[in-house]
């Protein structure tokens, strides 16, 4: 059998345009089932200003190879291509298509002239700013080689070149702690830009920059108060001359048809203002009337390049059914909860008001509008009356399956599937890996872990995206962490995002882990919100990450945020443990938590956080042993014997945990605090007896649930488990899907089984914390793991249970295609794996036990299942 190079990628870049790295690191995937197949060397050939070059290495390196020629300078492009070399009587591989990497603005300097602008008018600093359009004519005396626009925002932009959008980011640049790391974007507008006259545009509305953004609709203007745009065009025309367009006091500004858009709020757009900027981003509008538009201080943080994707629009989905409220509301059900917006398409007279309302959940026949809390999710389009009109809006996101809408025209058009559309809006990521099985319900229910993770990876991992929060919790993407790196190739997002974390961490002085990444208000003391597994991403979130993608590069990178947190923002006491006197989450959300009290957990607060210290530590030998601190990891290595001394000194009683709870028993079992045989074996059957008791429901919350699976596996009681993931009463992970949910729920019962929502203030139905479970689904159902970081061994180990007679899984690693599927029928187990070039695998028969190691290649193995 061949093997080729089907992809060949930069750093983790998707599109490698614009990106930081003047010496970018590159990967390839194999595609093809060759056996047994091991790259012994490979070439590189890069073409650098009409020049190739093909540099050799002796190498079974394929993912995040050396850049092998002199650095790239900026806005430099280059193309390149690989081709791998098996053993001498393995073939080679053809040459890869050629994919191109260009870089960025990497000097404050290349920047040129451009300087931030703002219109020269008065705000209301207190009020919701309207957005602003910014505009500039220019001209191009010849033809056009190369164009490039460089651009960000002190908000949200969307920009236009002679009519035309440029790119299709939305909410571009998204959210950073600005005031440490500024994201810019670059574009190829080449074919945009002709030869004579010629204009710009970008529309700016406040976004996360100086919008409302936080808990208690208090906290505006947080990086500051005023909607700005920064932007440098370069114009490369034929015979080799630069010209720049860059913002300066040269451009004009004014308010347009969008008259209102707010993160939270929503938008307004009155279309009867068109007419008053028709034209406005060609060259031959004439911006008399327009403001003129002033100079901003400089940026305060660091322009850099995006590490991950932009969040785009990525799919459409059209309405399952609509009809009329018990109070004669028009209602729209799309069938699946989704974070994103409506378009419409519709005619209507002058001035009617279309109002669209969004809520995830019915109650009582209508919107449940009550789980938003001060949001008000509410998008208005006002008609001009010249005809069919499409519009969606622009600089805001909604969490919703259901809409209400007012004041349709229904005489005119039509409210249906042709006229109203729901457009689903998140980053941009890799679909990576998959799953299903013969449960239908389970299959629904991984299904809504995937859509949460869909509507809560906007820019940033957010822990819901429907109610007046939306912030990055760092518990929730600690718990998470893992099914995400999963079902998507995360390692850019996550990247970026830790960027914040660890900037967030020195900008307070104290090396403490604010709750949320970026902190709101900006440079809030976080040591009231500092506490355990949330903090505790600066440690679990690296590790994933380098378990999942194998970059050591950015394991040394964040290595310093994972040791200042271990090191110096844990308060601890004498012992070494958590100073009793924190803040603690705790098990956060555990079934018996009352509505109005999400932290009063039956597991003790600090018994949760030094279980997780325990934990962290030991990640953090392994960290420092990955990256061959080996001083470090043994300095840690005593803390971590130390620090379970000190554990089980506090919190273990007469050889049982002092919490009776399926939280402190899984913990205890998965974190190694039971140390001996005979205590792991007491251990085990108390905390079997425990779910028993309790009918094999939940028992946990976010804390005790990622681990809760694992610790029953470890201890061969993997049926136990299966039996509390199939159960559907609630509190269960499937008890959501008996209740028609299509995504994972911030509560067990965030709706009561009487069909009326939880009263608790916190009660989304788009959290994927609980979702976490999916981390084992992938690993025990599906069979499929890293064995070593970055899926260069594979662990295929898939477990049988729960009735379920078959599980198909798949994973694209970064060497290739994982995949494992497997039936039982009767007595009879057959597996089917294969495995991709330059790997090794190995792969553990479930009821024999037996567990060869293979190369690459596809498999079929079949045993007795007594």
């Amino acid at each position: 059998m061949s093997v080729s190079i089907s992809q060949l990628s930069f750093e983790h870049h998707r599109l490698a345009l614009g990106v930081a790295e003047s010496e970018p690191r590159i990967s390839w995937r194999f595609e093809g089932l060759a056996p047994n197949w091991t790259q012994t060397g490979y070439d590189i050939e890069v073409l650098r200003n009409g020049v190739p070059r093909v540099y050799s290495a002796n190498s079974s390196d394929s993912i995040l190879v050396p850049w092998p020629d002199t650095p790239l300078e900026t806005a430099e492009q280059a193309s390149v291509r690989a081709r791998s070399h098996g053993q001498p009587d393995q073939p080679s591989t053809p040459w890869s298509d050629w994919s191109s990497v260009e870089i960025g603005l990497l000097n404050e300097s290349d920047w040129g002239n451009a300087i931030p602008i703002a219109a020269d008018r008065k705000t209301d600093v207190n009020a919701p700013k309207p957005p602003i359009y910014f505009r500039k004519s220019f001209s191009v005396d010849q033809e056009v080689k190369s164009a490039r626009l460089y651009i960000t925002a002190l908000g949200v932009y969307e920009a236009e070149i002679n009519g035309q959008r440029v790119g299709d980011y939305v909410m571009a640049p998204g959210w950073q702690s600005y005031n440490n790391r500024h994201v810019y974007d670059t574009y190829d507008v080449t074919h945009l830009i002709q030869q004579g006259s010629n204009g710009i545009g970008a529309t700016v509305a406040e976004g996360w920059f100086s919008g409302l953004v936080g808990f208690g609709g208090k906290y505006r203007n947080n990086y500051g108060d005023t909607i700005g745009l920064l932007s440098l065009l370069v114009v490369i025309l034929q015979d080799g001359t630069k010209v720049d367009i860059p913002t300066d006091t040269s451009w004009q500004a004014n308010t347009g048809p969008t008259v209102a858009s707010e993160i939270y709020n929503g938008e307004t757009y009155d279309s009867r203002l068109e007419p008053s900027i028709a034209g406005w981003s060609s060259g031959s509008f004439n911006p008399d009337g327009w403001l003129t538009v002033k100079r901003l201080p400089a940026l305060k943080g660091k322009l850099t390049p995006p590490d991950g994707p932009p969040v785009r629009r990525v799919e459409e989905i059209k309405p399952q059914r609509i009809f009329k409220s018990s109070s004669n509301k028009t209602l729209i059900d799309f069938g699946q909860n989704l974070a994103g917006r409506l378009r419409l398409s519709v005619a209507g007279p002058r001035g009617t008001n279309i109002t669209l309302h969004h809520a995830e959940v019915l109650e009582g026949g209508e919107l449940a509008l009550r789980p938003l809390r001060l949001a008000k999710a509410t998008d208005t389009l006002i008609l001009n009356g010249n005809g069919t009109q499409i519009w969606e809006p622009r600089f805001t996101t909604h969490g919703f399956r259901y809409a209400q809408v007012d004041g349709w025209p229904e005489s005119t058009t039509t409210l249906d599937g042709d006229s109203i559309t729901a457009v689903v809006v998140h980053s941009d990521m890799e679909r990576t890996g998959w799953f299903e099985c013969s449960n239908e319900s389970l299959n629904q229910f991984h299904n809504n872990v995937l859509w949460s993770m869909r509507g809560n990876f906007i820019s940033i991992p957010t822990d819901c995206p429907q109610r007046d929060e939306r912030l990055g919790w760092t518990g929730d993407a600690h718990a998470f962490g893992p099914a995400a790196d999963y079902l998507y190739n995360t390692a850019g997002f996550w990247r970026g995002w830790h960027r914040d974390v660890w900037s967030e961490m020195q900008a307070n002085g104290t090396m403490q882990v604010p709750p949320y990444v970026p902190i709101i208000p900006p440079n809030t003391d976080s040591k009231q919100g500092t506490a355990a597994v949330w903090g505790d991403v600066t440690v679990g979130g690296p590790f994933n990450h380098y378990q999942s993608f194998g970059d050591l590069v950015v394991l040394q990178e964040q290595y310093s945020q994972a040791q200042a947190w271990i090191e110096t923002g844990i308060p601890r006491d004498d012992s070494g443990l958590w100073n009793r006197d924190t803040f603690q989450f705790g098990d956060w959300l555990d079934p018996k938590a009352p509505p109005d009290s999400p932290g009063d957990a039956t597991t003790a607060t600090h018994l949760v956080a030094d279980a997780y210290l325990v934990r962290m530590t030991e990640l953090l030998v392994n960290m420092s042993t990955a990256l061959g601190y080996d001083d470090l990891a043994e300095r840690y290595n005593q803390q971590h014997a130390s620090l379970i001394k000190q554990f089980r000194n506090a919190w273990i009683i007469d050889g049982g945990m002092a919490n009776r709870t399926q939280t402190a028993y899984a913990l205890g079992l998965h974190f190694g605090i039971f140390t001996t045989v005979e205590e792991r074996s007491v251990a085990g059957e108390t905390l079997r007896k425990i779910i028993a008791d309790n009918d094999y429901l939940v028992g946990t919350g976010f804390a005790g649930t990622p681990p809760l699976g694992f610790a029953l596996a470890e201890i061969g009681a993997t049926d136990d488990f299966y039996r509390m993931l199939l159960q559907t009463k609630v509190p269960s992970w499937l008890y959501q899907v008996v209740q028609n949910a299509t995504t994972t729920w911030e509560r067990w019962d965030s709706l009561l089984p009487n069909g009326t929502v939880n009263p608790g203030e916190m009660t989304s139905f788009n959290h994927y914390a609980f979702g976490s479970v999916a981390d084992w689904i992938h690993q025990v159902i599906g069979g499929l793991a890293p064995a070593e970081p970055g899926w260069k061994k594979i662990k295929i180990a898939p477990v049988p249970g729960g009735n379920i007679t078959s599980a198909d899984s798949c994973f694209v690693s970064p060497y290739g295609k994982v995949s494992a599927k497997w039936q039982v029928d009767g007595d009879k187990f057959d597996l089917e794996v294969t495995v991709p070039p330059n790997t090794r695998a190995e792969i553990t028969l479930p009821y024999g036990k037996v567990t060869r190691e293979v190369g690459s290649g596809l498999y079929k193995f079949h045993e007795l299942t007594q």
